[in-house]
């Protein structure tokens, strides 16, 4: 379904681009009516995708309300649709937790985890689904299988042995992406998200197939602060190649930005030069002489999220360098102290790391790359017809861009140790998906990891998988090597470690 643009993509964007506009162009005292309006620009004569108009627009308005960054309205008192707009600040972070959160009135209540026979069943003489169940759930029904639901343990041992696969093993999208089982029921059967569960990465949102899931935005505070004329900056991921057109340059898509009114362009993948560089030093010093059993990287903030919350004693092996988004906005804030700081990325959970008080973050906006979709739209501005625009910072290198992508990271790392340190022996492993991250680190918490690099991307794929991209895996994937393999220089030099960046 990611490689696909859905009508769930379709309307986000909508949705994003209308909101846009307003920061954009509406007035004080349009602002409000700008705002009403846009459930029924979205939806306008009658429903397409649920069973009323009502219902759609119900679901419309909320989308509005989180893409404006405030919370969902409580269903059982009546809040109205703009309530707390005038209140938001755009010159702070202006998320507040929950990141991710579930629309009621969008919700399914998709049926969790329940095995049924359907209409595939052909009543064979040899009944392996019987004979396997181990507690007596299935039994013949007019010639058909049926399974009793109250003994059924969902073991999974019928459709497995079904020679015409006609066992259904019924989940929530939503709960089997979810790699830490954040994904509840509420008293309706409605899919919930457990805050104490739940680390951000949004793999949730882009697997509901009913749109049900979305994070807060702060399309409109940006739009808003672009409009003002405010010095903004951009610092952007390697991953943004190929998310705005097969075609786009670059060049042009340095140009877009400009149009969009941001007055420089910097690339997150200097912030990764120098993590990596630093990294492959700790690594040589400290897990190579044995000081340290094994260090993991930090620069995806779900993969660290998670090993805080879940393995709370591996807290001091998470590696302490800063992420190419903070290291990167530092430099940025030395170069323009009065800028403001936008960064443009895949990533969902990034909105939530920007506002951390534990490292002063110097991010002042976080977008994705689906959400500068709709800034493009707003302002009728299309990245394949721009004219190339040269880069005006200093360029990154093969290294940092490398990032972007499954176990990117650790071989950066291990390419900076074999030309630093030669004779020191490397060992790297690397995990994609919290299901997936969640294993190595268990692997390591019983010391079979020792005097290894761990490298773990929350999303499938690394950050080109993530939730807030536009394009699907298999293209980005190779659009970013050759982007990868045209940097001018590979490694980056230690000259950047010396960086003064606290």
């Amino acid at each position: 379904m990611r490689n696909l643009d859905t009508p769930v993509k379709q309307i986000r964007r909508k949705i994003f681009t209308e909101i846009a506009k307003i920061g954009f162009e509406s007035t004080d005292e349009s602002m409000i009516h700008d705002i009403e309006s846009i459930p029924y620009n979205i939806v306008e004569e009658r429903a397409k995708y649920r069973e009323s108009i009502y219902r759609e627009r119900a679901v419309a308005s909320e989308r509005v309300r989180l893409a404006m960054g405030l919370s969902l309205r409580p269903e059982n008192r009546s809040v109205h649709l703009t309530d707390g707009v005038k209140a938001s600040n755009i010159d702070e972070k202006y998320y507040e937790p929950p990141l991710m959160q579930v629309i009621p009135s969008a919700c399914s209540a998709c049926e969790s985890n329940k095995y049924e026979v359907s209409n595939m069943c052909r009543g064979c003489v040899a009944h392996p689904c019987l004979l396997t169940c181990p507690k007596g759930a299935i039994s013949m029904v007019n010639g058909k299988s049926f399974i009793d639901q109250d003994k059924c343990i969902h073991c999974g041992r019928c459709k497995a042995v079904c020679p015409y696969d006609a066992i259904a093993h019924k989940e929530r999208p939503c709960e089997r992406a979810c790699g830490v089982k954040a994904i509840e029921s509420d008293e309706q059967g409605r899919a919930s998200i457990n805050q104490d569960k739940c680390v951000s990465c949004g793999m949730c949102m882009v697997s509901c197939p009913f749109g049900a899931i979305s994070d807060k935005s702060q399309i409109f505070q940006l739009s808003h602060a672009l409009r003002e004329g405010t010095e903004i900056i951009a610092e952007i991921a390697p991953a943004y190649i190929n998310q705005f057109g097969e075609d786009v340059t670059p060049g042009q898509f340095r140009s877009a930005l400009k149009q969009l009114g941001f007055s420089n362009i910097y690339e997150v993948a200097l912030g990764a030069d120098i993590g990596c560089i630093s990294e492959a030093h700790h690594y040589a010093k400290e897990v190579a002489t044995g000081h340290l059993p094994f260090l993991l990287t930090s620069c995806c903030p779900s993969w660290s999220v998670m090993a805080k919350k879940y393995f709370p004693t591996m807290i001091d092996n998470i590696s302490q360098e800063l992420t190419p988004m903070v290291a990167t906005a530092r430099i940025v804030k030395k170069e323009h102290p009065h800028a403001k700081v936008v960064f443009i990325g895949p990533c969902a959970s990034k909105k939530l790391e920007a506002m951390r008080h534990s490292v002063r973050s110097d991010v002042d906006f976080v977008i994705t790359f689906e959400e500068l979709w709709g800034l493009f739209d707003a302002k009728s501005i299309t990245p394949s017809t721009c004219e190339e625009l040269p880069e005006e910072t200093q360029a990154a290198t093969a290294a940092g861009r490398g990032y972007a992508i499954a176990g990117g990271v650790a071989g950066a790392i291990e390419n900076c140790l074999k030309e630093y340190y030669p004779d020191v022996p490397v060992h790297i492993e690397h995990a994609e998906s919290l299901a997936e991250c969640k294993k190595v680190l268990t692997l390591a918490k019983a010391g079979k990891l020792k005097n290894c690099m761990i490298e773990g991307m929350a999303c499938p794929g690394g950050c080109i998988g993530g939730a807030g991209t536009n394009a699907g895996f298999a293209k980005t994937s190779k659009a970013l090597k050759k982007y990868v393999d045209s940097s001018e220089s590979k490694l980056p030099s230690q000259e950047l470690e010396n960086l003064e960046l606290n």
